[in-house]
């Protein structure tokens, strides 16, 4: 049995994640624990990560540094022993080397790059980016299995007003247009991110996850 943590880091739909997990789970018929958690005891002893955050960047990173050993758990669990990473939306920008809302916040660098606030060109675009819209793939990866990527595809729910931009364009798998392109996945190895909400992605999004479960990089 897999067990799945999702990380409780003071923000972010968790309830929400851990429902659609479930939900995903019955649906392929795999045996799975998920347990929502802000204890490195549990990440550590996990199959599967999952890290939601809503809110902004400063927020998210330091109510992880709050938790004495959390950082440290989750390098052990994904860099160490390449265990299975989602990042959600903030969860997702964490990655990155640096967030630039509200000052400059240290990410975890696992991706290298910059989050910065989204700028359209056309300024009738409102910030923050909300609602629905297509994505586009930018690379093959197992998680887009059963996935379409066209206008008749579903469409991926999206809530931010910052974005990353990682250096490499390799770890850019899939993009959305608002105005410019916005990084929607972003990935290497055991570690991918999502600046969409799968858990309010109907369709595409429960498609997306039970792609995540049954990943083993």
């Amino acid at each position: 049995m897999q067990r799945v943590v999702v990380v409780d880091c003071g923000s972010g739909n968790l309830h929400s994640v851990k429902k659609a997990v479930v939900r995903s789970a019955l649906d392929i018929n795999i045996e799975i624990t998920v347990n929502v958690s802000s204890n490195p005891k549990d990440i550590v002893h996990a199959d599967r990560i999952i890290l939601p955050g809503v809110g902004s960047y400063i927020d998210c990173k330091s109510g992880l540094v709050a938790v004495p050993g959390m950082i440290d758990a989750l390098h052990e669990v994904v860099i160490n022993k390449g265990r299975a990473f989602l990042g959600i939306c903030v969860g997702m920008q964490l990655l990155a080397t640096r967030g630039f809302e509200f000052g400059e916040t240290t990410g975890f660098d696992w991706i290298a790059g910059d989050v910065v606030a989204i700028s359209p060109k056309d300024r009738s675009f409102k910030i923050p980016h909300m609602g629905w819209n297509i994505l586009y793939k930018c690379h093959d990866h197992k998680l887009f299995n059963g996935i379409k990527f066209d206008y008749q595809a579903p469409h991926a729910y999206f809530v931010h007003s910052f974005h990353m931009l990682p250096r490499e364009h390799k770890h850019v798998l899939a993009e959305t247009d608002y105005g410019c392109n916005i990084n929607a996945v972003i990935g290497r190895d055991n570690i991918v991110g999502t600046q969409f909400h799968p858990e309010k992605s109907q369709s595409l999004g429960l498609q997306f996850l039970k792609n995540f479960l049954q990943w083993f990089p």
